[in-house]
């Protein structure tokens, strides 16, 4: 099976991308920017020049595929960008797909899209949502909650830097994911047929509230948060004031994201059947306070190296 992979270069499409080539698919990826996704070719994908916001670029991409894995989201500044890509592009990459006579298309959507509809990238997802069950492409559709991977620069990092860290007055608990995990759902679905015509919640095994997560971070970090609050009336004043919704550009922005995922969800009651679907044993599933354990002792271990180097330098210097 050829599979083109869209937003390769992403935190997502990255590790499908690498567990595709683990698995012996062979890997395509349409890209922008074809110098900045060396990596990839380096791992072993081809690359293919193809720009959402070029329709014309994106036919030539889907030359012997047979299925697409689409990781792209938008992080855009205004929103004319927002529906070039996420809207105009979206439609064109499934009319494509289509023509093309592609035998499955795997979309990583947003949870909670319906009720958010004032919010326009949510607004258009949900749209191509519909559009690609219209196509009458075989899809499977997963909506997700939060990565690891942006837990670090909201939590960790601002600990470490001493740095204030915003959170709203509510008890938000949040299954997030190690993007590793979700790429092995997007790719364990190309070989289960009942996943076909479907759209699943995925989310991790537990719900985290923010205080959780700061606690952990201060445990691992040997430090103490500043915690700022905002109260979501606020926010949702601010939300509708900004109009548009993006993965954690700015303060604002992740809380607003925050907002989406305060919506009560089945991820607790579900968790167990979806892993069931997917045949994947949940302790394969990476927990986060063991991701966060991991990114610590990592980190230690990089700043010890560089004060073992400083000192080195000062022998030598003296020397």
């Amino acid at each position: 099976m050829s599979l083109l992979i869209v937003g390769g270069t992403g935190t997502l499409g990255r590790q499908v991308v690498l567990q595709a080539l683990t698995k012996g698919y062979q890997v395509r990826c349409l890209v922008r920017n074809l110098r900045k996704a060396t990596f990839l070719k380096e791992w072993g994908a081809e690359l293919v020049y193809g720009d959402l916001t070029s329709p014309e670029t994106i036919p030539p991409c889907l030359r012997g595929i047979t299925a697409v894995i689409d990781a792209s989201t938008s992080r855009p500044y205004d929103l004319s960008t927002i529906k070039q890509v996420d809207w105009d592009g979206k439609i064109a990459l499934v009319e494509a797909c289509k023509m093309a006579n592609i035998q499955r298309f795997i979309f990583c959507s947003a949870l909670n899209l319906e009720q958010f509809s004032n919010i326009p990238l949510m607004e258009m997802k949900q749209g191509i949502e519909i559009k690609l069950k219209e196509s009458k492409i075989p899809y499977t559709i997963f909506r997700l909650s939060g990565f690891y991977q942006g837990l670090i620069e909201q939590y960790a990092i601002p600990i470490l830097e001493d740095l204030p860290i915003w959170i709203t007055n509510e008890n938000t608990s949040v299954s997030y994911m190690d993007t590793q995990d979700i790429a092995k759902f997007c790719l364990r679905s190309l070989q289960l047929p009942k996943t076909t015509n479907k759209t699943f919640l995925l989310g991790g095994p537990k719900g985290w509230v923010s205080s959780e997560i700061i606690k952990l971070c201060e445990q691992l970090g040997g430090q103490s948060a500043q915690i700022k609050q905002i109260p979501l009336s606020i926010l949702k004043i601010s939300s509708n004031f900004l109009g548009f919704f993006e993965w954690g550009q700015n303060i604002s922005d992740r809380l607003a994201f925050i907002e989406i995922l305060n919506v009560e969800n089945n991820f607790s009651k579900s968790t167990i059947d979806l892993y069931k679907i997917f045949k994947i044993d949940p302790v394969e599933i990476v927990k986060l306070d063991d991701y966060f354990l991991e990114y610590f002792i990592r980190l230690l271990k990089r700043l010890r190296d560089i004060n073992f180097e400083d000192v080195q330098k000062q022998k030598n210097l003296i020397i």
